[in-house]
């Protein structure tokens, strides 16, 4: 039996995704192209989905484009020559608010490193590498360059978009892409134990506050303050919110719904 390109598991509130073409380094080709749009969409219209972990199966995390497919790697999708689609998968900056977490436990490289660059929380074993090798090969970097600028150092974002060469997991930290580092066999472990600490925190909050992250990074002070205000107005009015200052005010742990 054909094992599928990508497997969805959810556990209580946690669903974790992984790339699962392990012979073949996780590499993207159109059918897993096809499985993560699918994967990506289920998560994110699932309300009692409130955290993703992402990772890979075997020793790789994602090897990037299966050269073999390399059409099929980067989807279908309508328009013309000039007219692209700006969002047409996670890498490409999906509109998902609920918090994700990479679990990168062994080479990400290209596609991989992209969907990297969109998670909240960024943890690696120690076996994990990082490369962004397209310069080496002729073909620019577009998603990454306009992603990595804004989560890094200037000149570190360059170190991988322009040099081309692979970092280790120890560089990534260093430099800002990784938050935490940890032996390979305790990754998901640890990564498990973070979603559930986010489960804590009331799913519809911190989408609102997530959300008023990402879009006023491009807003003036005033039109910033006005956006989120109203974000607060509105969540306040949800069953979640009233359980919260219901809970403070017994001294007890809030039982979240998500609504």
């Amino acid at each position: 039996m054909t094992s599928p390109p990508v497997t969805y598991k959810q556990e209580g509130n946690v669903v974790t995704i992984s790339y699962n073409r392990p012979d073949n380094l996780n590499t993207i080709n159109g059918a897993m192209r096809e499985a993560l749009n699918t994967a990506w969409k289920k998560f994110l219209e699932d309300e009692t989905a409130w955290v993703a972990i992402l990772t890979g199966a075997g020793d790789t995390f994602c090897a990037g484009a299966d050269l073999k497919d390399i059409h099929g790697s980067a989807g279908t999708f309508s328009g013309t020559f000039w007219e692209k689609p700006t969002i047409n998968s996670f890498e490409s900056g999906l509109e998902l608010f609920k918090p994700v977490i990479a679990a990168v436990n062994g080479p990400c490289i290209g596609y991989g490193l992209t969907a990297v660059t969109f998670c909240d929380f960024v943890i690696a074993s120690d076996r994990a590498s990082f490369a962004y090798p397209e310069v080496r090969i002729g073909i620019p970097t577009i998603v990454g360059s306009i992603r990595l600028p804004k989560k890094l150092n200037w000149s570190h974002a360059m170190e991988l978009l322009l040099l081309g060469e692979t970092i280790t997991a120890e560089r990534a930290k260093e430099i800002g892409l990784v938050w935490e580092i940890y032996p390979h066999e305790d990754l998901l472990e640890k990564a498990n134990d973070l979603a559930h600490r986010l489960c804590r925190s009331a799913p519809i909050a911190s989408r609102a506050t997530k959300e008023v992250a990402i879009r006023t990074q491009d807003m003036s002070w005033v039109e910033a303050v006005r956006f989120g205000e109203t974000m607060r107005i509105v969540a306040s009015q949800t069953e979640d919110a009233k359980e919260g200052r219901k809970a403070f005010k017994e001294k007890r742990d809030p039982e979240w719904q998500g609504k």
